[in-house]
């Protein structure tokens, strides 16, 4: 009877110790969140932007210490733990961004318009004596985790440490970037594998290879923040942002449709003909699965102006909407909260995949019906760069910057056009073999020559070592606002390279980062407030983040040597020295006399079957039988030589009588 009250008691222990591990289980799982969304917006150049966007969050609490994961990725965690990371971004990129055609004013473009190549940026929650060693092994560990060469960027020559015209940072900041860094699948796969459903379900399911790298811009970026490692308290968080921005023609051709005013039709396009794919399956690790599709406010004017509105309900039927036609209804129109004055709002249109995915593939559409010519709001300054000069000895660098007609409402704090300034930063690192004398810096205003003190707020020159650092340069600049133009010049040398030091394919060029040109006193946001606190995507539009424009990357042709002659000289120091050896070792191995006793022996051997044939010759002449010999393969082979040998003195015999009867 005891025996049956104390297996009782087990049983019952069991089963209470199971459902608090359950419940605590329940409880870790709920400290991790996942989100994911897809921005969708039609661009003015008859392409469509699309912009995935997924969200992780997990808190660290001291009694798990982070072993316990069940959607946050363990390796990101690694990354943090063991780097003491505080904040990273790594994007890998491929084409440039237009700001031109595609926009400059809008937190897409500041946020996600990258450099071409990989780029690379930490803070580093750390002594600076150990950030230079932490930036060394997460390079090497980025490295191997993305299948890049992001392992190139551990030399000191490769990154610098900024002060403030990258970001602000208290000197634990590095910044690296690889402008020739091919991006490809290979980048793209561990990037999805970090995802709790990958590409097998959910929204990652439309990312098609083919189609995301046949765009006209890719880039993929990460971006994560954490907090609490360094305290005492043992709970922390770590906040990981992973996003696709790509832009893609749509497979369809009714763009090409003319009207009479000369202007062309959108593109009628839909999720299977942009990426090839529809969304089948639902993510159901997803808190959040959302589409977006954005009117941006160029867009929206236009319809207004041929007396569209297109903030239909989201009840009614898009076939009402006499400018375009959504193949679903979508479940909320939200309209933008805070809009610049004389500008309309944007429109976004919302569809939730949780409702389509589980009863239908969701393949949402979007065609229009009357043709529509718009613009994307700019930045204020159109940024570009090139290079001046000749020859392989010296050039210069120019960074021109171009008005884009922006409202002048926006500049500055005074009200009159005197003291309206515009204030600009530009932050360039050039390599250390690109020798810039930065006390050379001219620059031009509306094509004049201005005094550089006179615009120069701030500057901070870090000058390049050879073979050790690179050469950083940090302008705070200001603007008149009635300025039309601008340039910054900046003469270089350029420097020699040891042979070990070219790169393959060194007579491409050498590559200078592209520079960074910020606007402080500009800031884009999206506000949607009815929509923001629950949608990551849309709660990191509604940031204000200062306005950014990457300039293009230059090609650098410097004095490359002949790669051949290396090839050259020792080919012939092999030959020469493989005559001499031989020669050498075949003179030592011979023993005194051999080679005399040896030719004489041959030359006995040639007398005498010389001999041999000649007699046979006569004696055939004569008449004469031939004797055989013992052996029969000798006589068949001796015969052959004597008729061939009779024939060749016959024709000889022939030819001197017949020039002696000649004479």
């Amino acid at each position: 009877m005891a025996n049956t009250w104390i297996f009782s008691l087990l049983i019952v222990c069991c089963f209470i110790f199971s459902t608090f591990q359950f419940a605590s289980s329940n409880e870790e799982a709920q400290k991790e969140e996942f989100n994911e969304e897809l921005l969708l917006k039609p661009l003015p150049d008859r392409k469509v932007l699309a912009h995935f966007h997924f969200d992780s969050n997990a808190n660290f609490s001291s009694y798990n210490g982070g072993y316990h994961l069940h959607l946050f990725p363990m390796a990101i965690y690694q990354l943090v733990h063991k780097f003491q990371i505080k904040e990273m971004e790594l994007s890998f990129t491929q084409g440039r961004w237009n700001y031109e055609r595609w926009g400059g004013f809008d937190p897409i473009s500041s946020s996600n318009a990258k450099p071409p190549g990989v780029e690379l940026w930490a803070i580093f929650n750390s002594p600076p004596s150990q950030v230079d060693a932490l930036w060394k092994n997460l390079t090497h560990t980025l490295s191997g985790l993305f299948c890049s060469s992001i392992n190139f960027l551990e030399s000191s020559t490769t990154y610098s440490a900024t002060d403030w015209g990258f970001r602000a940072s208290s000197g634990n900041l590095r910044y690296g970037t690889l402008p020739r860094e091919a991006v490809c699948t290979e980048n793209l796969t561990p990037w999805l594998k970090l995802l709790p459903c990958r590409d097998k379900a959910g929204l990652a399911e439309l990312m098609d290879r083919p189609s995301i790298y046949r765009g006209f811009y890719h880039s993929q970026r990460l971006h994560l923040v954490s907090s609490g490692f360094d305290s005492d308290t043992g709970d922390s968080e770590i906040k990981l942002e992973q996003t696709l921005t790509v832009v893609l023609q749509p497979g369809s051709q009714s763009w090409a449709k003319s009207y009479s005013t000369g202007s062309a039709m959108q593109p009628n396009w839909s999720l299977s003909t942009v990426f090839g794919r529809k969304v089948n399956r639902n993510c159901v690790l997803a808190k959040s699965s959302n589409i977006f599709l954005h009117l941006d406010r160029g867009l929206v004017s236009e319809l207004k102006i041929k007396g569209i509105n297109p903030d239909f309900a989201a009840s009614e039927s898009s076939s009402s909407n006499l400018a375009f036609e959504l193949s679903s209804i979508p479940d909320k129109v939200i309209k933008e909260a805070d809009s610049l004055q004389n500008e309309d709002s944007s429109i976004l249109y919302v569809f939730s995949i949780e409702k389509y995915a589980d009863a239908k593939p969701f393949d949402l559409a979007l065609t229009w019906k009357i043709p529509v010519v718009w613009s994307s709001s700019q930045a204020p300054l159109l940024a570009n760069r090139f290079l001046m000069g000749s020859g392989n000895e010296r050039g210069a660098i120019v960074i021109s910057l171009n008005s884009a007609g922006h409202n002048q409402s926006l500049v500055g704090t005074g009200a009159s056009e005197d003291s309206c300034n515009l204030h600009i930063n530009v932050f360039q690192v050039v390599p250390w073999y690109v020798k810039v004398y930065y006390h050379t810096l001219q620059i031009y205003i509306n094509g004049q020559v201005y005094p550089a003190v006179n615009i120069t707020r701030k500057m901070r020159v870090s000058p390049s070592e050879d073979k050790v650092s690179p050469g950083a340069l940090e302008l705070a600049l200001t603007f008149p606002c009635s300025m039309k133009s601008a340039s910054l010049s900046l003469d270089f040398d350029k420097g020699f390279l040891h042979i070990d030091e070219y790169p393959p394919d060194a007579n491409q060029g050498f590559d200078i980062p592209s520079a960074l040109i910020s606007f402080p006193d500009f800031h884009s946001s999206l506000s949607f407030a009815e929509y923001s606190n629950v949608s990551p995507i849309l709660s990191k539009l509604q940031k204000r983040s200062p306005v950014l424009a990457y300039t293009e990357v230059l090609l650098v042709p410097l004095t490359t040597p002949d790669f051949s002659m290396p090839y050259n000289v020792i080919t012939i120091t092999c030959t020469v020295f493989a005559l001499y050896f031989g020669s050498l070792l075949n003179v030592l191995r011979k023993r005194v006399g051999e080679e005399e006793r040896m030719l004489e022996e041959r030359a006995k051997r040639k007398s005498s079957r010389l001999h041999q044939l000649w007699q046979k010759l006569f004696a055939r002449l004569r008449g004469k039988p031939v004797e055989q010999h013992q052996n029969s393969a000798a006589s068949s082979s001796s015969t052959t030589s004597t008729k061939l040998i009779f024939k060749v003195a016959l024709v000889a015999l022939i030819a001197v009588v017949w020039q002696y009867y000649l004479r």
